[in-house]
Order: C-alpha cells, then structure tokens, then sequence
C-alpha cells in the first residue's frame, strides 16, 4: 500500500480522562481510548463497532480534531490534526466531515435547508466563489436525493431521513475526501435505513469518497464496509476484513457481539460462536 493511498493514519492514539473525585480523592483515569492504531484507504469504508460506551464517539472527536489526544497522533490526507494552527485546522476540515445520529438535533431549526447547506461555504469563505455557491448547494441536494426547490423549506418540514440527506448534502459541499458517519443510520427505520445505506454506497462511488462508518448495527456495518474494528474498552481487540471478522472471528468479544444479532429465522439462534444452530 503506498503512503498516498492513505486518508486516515491513526498511531497509537490515546485519550484518558480525570477519574471523578470520591472522598476528596482522584480516582483512575478513564480510559476512553486506549492506544488505537489503524488507517483508511481512499476509497475504503472502515466499519468501527462496538457497545455503546467503547469510546467510539471519542475516536471520532479525536479524528475530527475536535478533541485533543492525551497521546498518538491522527494524519487526514498527510496533515497531522493534532497541535495545528486555527488556519491548518479549517483546511483539514474540509478533507474530513461528519455526520451525526439525530439530524434533528444537528441542524438549526430557525434555519431554512438552504442556508443549513451552505452555512460550510460561509464558513470556509474560500473554498467556494461566493457567486457560485448557490449553484454548489444545488448540486448537493440534488446529488442526495433532495428536490432543490425545497430550499426554503425548514427541518421540521422533513422526514427523519429527509433530515438526514440534508445532514450529508451539508457535509458535501466541501468536497470532503471522508465522511466519518457516527451512528448515522441508528435512528431510522429499516426501510428508509436501507435507502441511506445505498445512497451512501453511491455516493462513494461517484466522489470516491472515504468513510469511517460508526456503529453498534452489526448488519449495517457489514453491508458497507471493506474492513471492521471491533473496540471494546477503548481498544481495538479484532481487526480484518469484513469476512474475516464476521465469519472467522478471533476475539471471544467479536463473538459475543455477533451472537447478540437477531436472527430473521426465529428457528434458528446465535450460538457465542457466531455459528446458528437449528431449534
């Protein structure tokens, strides 16, 4: 793999936290995450699972530049976030964008869908000519799946997967070369959850775009990405391919997660193999 094939490098990264106070002393610190190594390819879905808890929200912070690692160092196409200067920093964000489990939440209700979208572009003033950002914004919406002449239009106006096709125009009109996607399909139903799911798919396809796809949904994990991590108290215990880790797995956690999935046969159970066995 040549270095430049690399979008995400993560080295021995490490976040601990002051443990509470009790009796008047410091107890041990909490180890959100606990010396992480991995990378993303362009072009590549990481699928990062774990209980809720992990620290798997903590590592997104940390890749986003949003918190600061107590250790390790975090690189997004060769700059390293951490102890950058405020002008280095909004350069990386443009390379790197997140989109969050509640939309609703995310987005600002007192603003129109059109000004959420291009609200990045006002931010990042250079990255787009002012007099074209209209059309940019357009294009966003369009590109997943929104009407463009519902701009106007305000979240609450929206379906929750309509909400969430805003979250993701909104985190392309950087033109971002990856998408950390944290819980982002969680709070939609199975139908709509499937339309995301491959409107993502297709979108990667067109932008070649990078994911880092967070989540507790086994099955969803499986279905996007190209390799998994499995963290488990601020470690990443099981690291491999999507098939190797969902049909051979190594760690008795993998194992123990892969068993707690529901089977569509209620004739057939999850041993803590992994394996099904007929009832």
């Amino acid at each position: 793999m040549e270095p430049s094939d690399l979008l995400i490098e993560a080295r021995d990264l490490v976040r601990h936290y002051p443990g509470p106070a009790r009796l008047g002393r410091r107890t041990d610190p909490v180890r959100a995450v606990d010396g992480v190594t991995f990378s993303v390819r362009a072009g590549e879905t990481l699928g990062l699972v774990g209980e809720s808890g992990c620290g798997k929200s903590t590592l997104a912070r940390l890749l986003l530049g949003l918190d600061k690692p107590t250790s390790g160092s975090v690189l997004v196409a060769g700059r390293d976030v951490v102890g950058t200067t405020r002008a280095r920093s909004r350069r990386i964000a443009r390379d790197i964008q997140i989109v969050l489990q509640d939309p609703y939440t995310s987005l600002d209700p007192r603003m129109c869908v059109r000004d959420l979208v291009a609200e990045p572009l006002v931010i990042h003033r250079d990255a787009v000519p002012r007099d074209s950002r209209a059309s940019v914004v357009r294009d966003a919406m369009d590109r997943v799946g929104l009407d463009p002449a519902l701009g106007d239009r305000f979240p609450h106006e929206f379906s929750g997967g309509q909400r969430q096709r805003i979250s993701i125009a909104r985190a392309l009109v950087l033109n971002p070369r990856v998408l950390v996607l944290d819980e982002a399909v969680s709070a939609l139903d199975v139908s709509v959850r499937a339309q995301i799911l491959n409107l993502l798919r297709a979108l990667q396809a067109e932008m070649q775009l990078s994911y880092v796809f967070i989540s507790h949904d086994l099955p969803a994990v499986r279905q996007v990405s190209q390799r998994v991590a499995v963290m488990y108290s601020g470690k990443i215990v099981e690291f491999g391919s999507a098939k190797q880790v969902y049909e051979e797995p190594k760690h008795d956690y993998t194992r123990r997660l892969l068993a707690s999935v529901p089977s569509p046969d209620p004739r057939r159970r999850r041993t803590t193999d992994g394996l099904h066995n007929e009832e």
